[in-house]
C-alpha cells in the first residue's frame, strides 16, 4: 500500500466519522442528503460482494466492513431514528437518473461481463456521481454548516488522493485501472467549485454560501 491510498482511506474514514458524529451529537440530519447516503450504501454493497469469498488482508476486510456498516448506519439514523429532522422538502434529487444510466454504462463498459465485475464497475460509476444530491441540496438552501462542509471536503479529498494513488501505481507498479481513473476524475471535478469555496471561506471561519 502506498501513502496516497493510505491517506485517501484515512480521509474517507474521517468523512464518515464527521458525518456520524454530526448527526448523533446534534440529534439532527439537517443539511445532509439522505439520497446521497442511499447511493453510498448501494455503492459499498455492490462493490464489496467479494467479502463473501475473497480475502486480501485484515486491513482491507476491516475497511470494507467499516464503510458498509457506516453507510447503513447513516441511512438508519436519517430515515428512522432522526427522520423528523430530515429535510425532505429540499432533498428532491431524482436518484434514479443516476442509478439507471450508471448501471447501463456498467453493462456496456466493464472489464468482464460477469455479475460481480459488472456490479463492481457499477459501484465505481455510481460513486463518481453519488455526491450530486448532496451538492444539489446545498445549492437549494444556498448554504452549508461548517461541519457539513468539513464532511464534504474530507470526502472530496479522499477521491483526489486516490487519483494520486493511481498515478503512483502506474509508475511504480506498472498497473492502472482506466475505469477507476476516469470515474475518479469526474468525481473530483464535481468537488472543484466546493473546494474553492471551502478554502476561501470555511477555513477563514465564514459560513459557506453558494450562489443562488
Amino acid at each position: 500500500m502506498n501513502i496516497f491510498r493510505l491517506l485517501g482511506d484515512i480521509s474517507h474514514l474521517l468523512a464518515i466519522i464527521i458525518l456520524l458524529l454530526k448527526i448523533w451529537k446534534t440529534r439532527s440530519c439537517a443539511g445532509i442528503s439522505g439520497k446521497t447516503q442511499i447511493l453510498f450504501a448501494i455503492v459499498y454493497t455492490t462493490r464489496y460482494l467479494d467479502l463473501i469469498n475473497t480475502y486480501i488482508s485484515i486491513y482491507n476486510t476491516f475497511m470494507k466492513i467499516i464503510f458498509l456498516s457506516a453507510s447503513f448506519a447513516t441511512v438508519y439514523l436519517m430515515y428512522i431514528k432522526f427522520k423528523a429532522t430530515y429535510d425532505h422538502n429540499h432533498d428532491t434529487f431524482r436518484i434514479e437518473f443516476l442509478i439507471i444510466p450508471t448501471f447501463v454504462l456498467a453493462l456496456l463498459i466493464n472489464h468482464e461481463l460477469s455479475v460481480v465485475e459488472v456490479l463492481w464497475t457499477f459501484s465505481i460509476y455510481l460513486e463518481s456521481v453519488a455526491i450530486l444530491p448532496q451538492l444539489f441540496l446545498v445549492s437549494k438552501t444556498s448554504e452549508a454548516e461548517s461541519i457539513t462542509s468539513h464532511y464534504l471536503f474530507a470526502l472530496g479529498s479522499y477521491r483526489g488522493l486516490y487519483l494520486f494513488n493511481w498515478v503512483y501505481r502506474y509508475y511504480a507498479e506498472d498497473h492502472y485501472d482506466l475505469i477507476a481513473i476516469v470515474a475518479g476524475l469526474i468525481q473530483t471535478v464535481l468537488y472543484c467549485d466546493f473546494f474553492y469555496l471551502y478554502i476561501t471561506k470555511v477555513l477563514k471561519g465564514k459560513k459557506l454560501q453558494l450562489p443562488a
